[in-house]
């Protein structure tokens, strides 16, 4: 069965991605669903440099995966959705 990561697990696992740690990155996020796990698994693709998965990742996350910002960016955008997301949650 899946679940869906509290806002603060996807932040962990984002920070683990920025260390380069994709494969922990992605080890902690391909049993979950969600749309920002699915984007941060597009993440984890486009690091390691499978565009094919990155694309399928983004596409499940409803983002435009052509329209794309840089990886930095990227990954300044979900931390800021993340970071808005755990400031809502109880």
């Amino acid at each position: 069965m899946q679940q869906a990561l509290e806002p603060q697990q996807l932040l962990d696992l984002l920070t683990q991605l920025q260390a380069g740690n994709w494969q922990a990155a992605h080890d902690g996020v391909q049993r979950h669903e969600g749309l920002l796990a699915a984007w941060l698994h597009g993440l984890v693709h486009l690091q390691e440099g499978d565009l094919e998965d990155a694309e399928n990742w983004y596409d499940r996350a409803g983002r435009r995966f052509r329209q794309r910002g840089s990886f930095d960016e990227e990954l300044a955008l979900l931390r800021a959705a993340l970071q808005a997301q755990a400031a809502q949650s109880p």
